[in-house]
């Protein structure tokens, strides 16, 4: 999604001159073109992330529109304190890009994975959090964003630039994109899971067990709509993702399930429970370690259905 990020971005920029991005001394290989064609509107920060956070404020609230961009959990964990207090106290117009979000940086260790940053960001006043599901998402992300004000979190996944939807998604800020009727149970995800989340539900039509999927692109505001609807549609509903269970997308649909639906819900979230990840290997072997591969989540999901319908 990086890629498309970047070219998105490189598109944009000659007709938005507010267009500023600022990188954590990374991503080369990816962003020499933005760098090469707009070195006014382009900044390297060096690492030292809480310096660029606070630059960004600053440029932000003279009328520029500025990206940070760096990876999994190293644009919020290590400026959080600037974070919160000179872009969302100021509603100063920076939006954080993360890349590698989840465990894509797989082979670093739990210090290079971004597992708490959805619970972290969208506690935050002010901020709009998004976590595309694939490449056609990532770029209507980008491009919602430049017309948005105010402060935003972009959680974009390292992995291949692969594509979910056969079209470019009609895409809105706080608006999820349904893909198909499933009447039995709802697979909410957001980000990096939507690919495995579809072959999940489709692990679960061999087995009679009718299933649509949600992308919830936009984990705040989150689309309070959607959930409400699909809670009065079929006989459960669960939550993929590849972050911690605390917090993140299962939480907040929790919420608004709690206090909204109309009658009780067969309700499951699926994800990391509240551990470091401390295995190494590739993103399906981390996936298969925590039982968040498509043949994995069917077989809970047949369970879970099977005990309490």
């Amino acid at each position: 999604m990086r890629n498309v990020f970047i070219k998105t971005l490189t598109k944009l920029a000659p007709k938005h001159p507010e267009i500023f991005l600022i990188v954590g001394d990374l991503g080369y290989g990816v962003i020499e073109e933005f760098a090469q064609k707009f070195p006014r509107q382009f900044l390297n920060a060096g690492i030292a992330e809480q310096n660029m956070t606070g630059m960004a404020a600053g440029l932000a609230l003279s009328g520029k529109t500025i990206f940070t961009y760096s990876i999994a959990n190293f644009p919020i964990l290590r400026p959080l304190e600037q974070v919160r207090n000179d872009i969302c106290y100021h509603n100063a117009n920076v939006k954080i890009v993360s890349v590698g979000g989840g465990f894509f940086y797989h082979s670093l260790g739990s210090t290079h994975h971004g597992t708490e940053d959805i619970s972290i960001m969208r506690t935050l006043p002010n901020m709009t959090v998004l976590a595309p599901g694939d490449a056609y998402e990532a770029e209507c992300a980008t491009r919602a964003l430049i017309e948005h004000s105010g402060p935003c979190f972009l959680r974009l996944t390292k992995a291949p630039e692969s594509t979910v939807h056969t079209k470019k998604p009609a895409f809105k800020i706080g608006k999820a994109i349904q893909i198909g009727n499933g009447s039995d149970v709802a697979l909410i995800t957001t980000g990096g899971m939507l690919e495995e989340t579809i072959k999940t539900a489709e692990f679960l039509k061999r087995q009679k067990i009718s299933a649509r999927v949600i992308s919830m692109h936009t984990v705040k505001p989150l689309d309070a709509a959607i959930i409400k609807k699909t809670a009065r549609e079929v006989k459960a509903i669960a939550t993929i993702e590849d972050h911690q269970i605390t917090g993140g997308l299962g939480s907040a649909v929790a919420e608004v399930l709690a206090e909204t639906s109309p009658s009780a819900i067969l309700f499951k979230h699926f994800g990391i429970p509240d551990i470091f990840i401390k295995h190494i290997g590739s993103v399906e072997y981390i996936k298969e370690k925590l039982g968040l591969t498509a043949e994995k989540l069917s077989k809970k999901i047949q369970t879970f259905l099977a005990h309490d319908i």
